[in-house]
């Protein structure tokens, strides 16, 4: 059964993720974007928003892909289904960031962005990200519409047009995505000021998309780039592209062994980001967020509300409020956030796992804009970040938070733990009394000192995640304690 997660469809390659499947969900996306309304006078009204002109009468579709095993193909034979069913694709001329295909979704105003990408996952699996026409993650409505056409298709084989026919009659068109993904982000940035830093960082490619992308637009900046794992692998080196703490410690060690003190890192399809500081120090996504806030307001003069994920750090309300500005919690998922970000109202958009992106860019997580965003708060403090971040502890108030992920094997496991936190939530955590429960996306436990503790079950894996936040770092090891009773059924 074909279903979308908060990070679009996922499998594993060879069983579930086939060619016969990816063909079902192109035609079921072709015929979505032909007969819903949501692609028909909504997409006229944003395009009017970002000052782009009327879109072709012929559906155009940009279809990007990640660096894994056969996605490549994958995305050929999307093209060869919307080629068939009266679409035209624009292809990536090689493997793609996710954002860069976003980008190229507005530039070109096409209907939508067809991505073959399983982001951060291990190297067995696959998926597809479906960006509709304003360049962001595809809400619930249109996924659900999706499904419901992937499910009515069953066992039917959908066709194809030759890829020798498609090119003849100008069906699928292959294009280098990075000349107007670059110009895109630098039109969002203090060139000048980067380029007069003269900074020297080390790059973590992780074998992903951002291998053809980070170091030749870091290079045009005037940065001095050390480069590792920019050679595609479609096994990962054996490890899934995340930019983790356990995952970067090459990264680090190519720092201390070069004196740099930044590092810079994405995931496999460049939509997430992981930042090392001088010393090769971790820093975590939610200090990011913050620092970044704190950057574009503070430096460079802009204004406008702010957008959270239930499970991010409140730092970054603290150094919103800071500011005079407002802060808006929403469910996990960069989609609501895109939802918001789309609005024009808000300048900057986070949630803890490493999404990012700001007011005037697409409305969905961009990786390289984020280490981008580091790169200029370098060049503007000449200082670590962590410096910077201790200055904000000062002004704002300190934050420690947390994450840690528990794998649900048994059958049922997670709708029981659900049920139970339910019906029979804890009333004390970590020697304090729950305030409020906040439970709009999983169990979020808010004590009266403004720590709080959060339970979820994640979107993509079969698992269950803890999430906590304290001002001190003894209260939050009294917090991440309880949460694990509580997934044990021992509180």
């Amino acid at each position: 059964m074909i279903r979308f997660g908060t990070g679009g469809w996922r499998a594993q390659l060879c069983d579930e993720f086939t060619f016969f499947n990816v063909r079902k969900v192109a035609h079921a996306i072709s015929a979505s974007v032909k007969e819903n309304p949501d692609f028909g006078a909504a997409s006229a009204d944003y395009l009017a928003w970002i000052g782009a002109g009327k879109r072709s009468p012929v559906p155009v579709v940009v279809v990007g892909y990640d660096s894994r095993f056969l996605s490549e193909d994958f995305a050929h034979e999307v093209a060869a289904v919307f080629a068939l069913d009266g679409i035209k694709t624009i292809i990536s001329s090689s493997d793609a960031p996710t954002p860069a295909v976003a980008a190229a979704v507005l530039a070109r105003r096409a209907v939508g962005g067809f991505v073959i990408t399983a982001s951060q996952s291990p190297a067995q699996m696959s998926g597809i990200k479906w960006l509709p026409f304003w360049g962001g993650a595809a809400t619930p409505a249109v996924t659900e519409d999706i499904e419901r056409r992937v499910d009515l298709l069953g066992a039917h084989t959908v066709k194809t047009m030759s890829l020798d026919r498609s090119l003849r009659e100008s069906w699928v068109e292959t294009v280098d995505l990075r000349p107007g993904y670059f110009k895109q982000l630098c039109s969002l940035l203090d060139v000048k000021a980067i380029k007069r830093a003269r900074l020297k960082v080390a790059v973590d490619a992780m074998h992903g998309t951002t291998r053809g992308y980070m170091r030749p637009l870091l290079e045009s900046l005037g940065v001095e780039v050390a480069g590792l794992h920019e050679k595609r692998d479609v096994l990962f080196g054996g490890r899934a592209p995340e930019p983790s703490p356990e995952s970067l410690g090459e990264l680090a060690q190519a720092m201390a062994r070069k004196r740099l003190g930044l590092g810079l890192a994405c995931d496999g399809d460049g939509d997430r980001f992981g930042i090392l500081d001088a010393g090769g120090r971790w820093i975590p996504p939610n200090e990011v967020l913050a620092l970044a806030l704190e950057h574009l307001v503070a430096n460079r003069g802009m204004k406008g509300k702010v957008a959270r994920s239930v499970m991010t750090s409140h730092f970054v309300d603290a150094v919103a409020k800071s500011h005079g500005l407002d802060a808006r919690e929403t469910p996990v998922g960069f989609k609501f956030i895109g939802d918001l970000l789309r609005t024009g109202q808000f300048v900057l958009g986070g949630e803890e796992s490493g999404g990012l992106s700001i007011r005037g860019h697409t409305p969905d997580k961009d990786g390289l804009l984020a280490c981008l965003l580091m790169l200029e708060l370098a060049a503007y403090e000449r200082k670590p970040l962590a410096a910077v971040r201790d200055r904000l502890f000062k002004r704002v108030g300190a934050f420690h938070h947390a994450r840690e992920d528990f794998a649900m094997t048994r059958p049922r496991q997670i709708q029981e733990l659900e049920e139970r936190l339910r019906v029979r939530p804890p009333l004390d955590l970590a020697g304090g009394s729950v305030w409020r429960i906040d439970q709009s996306d999983g169990f979020k436990f808010i004590l009266r000192d403004g720590s709080w503790l959060g339970l979820r079950s994640s979107g993509t894996e079969q698992a269950f995640r803890l999430y906590a936040e304290a001002h001190d770092p003894k209260k939050l090891s009294a917090l991440v304690a309880s949460g694990k009773k509580l997934l044990q059924g021992r509180l």
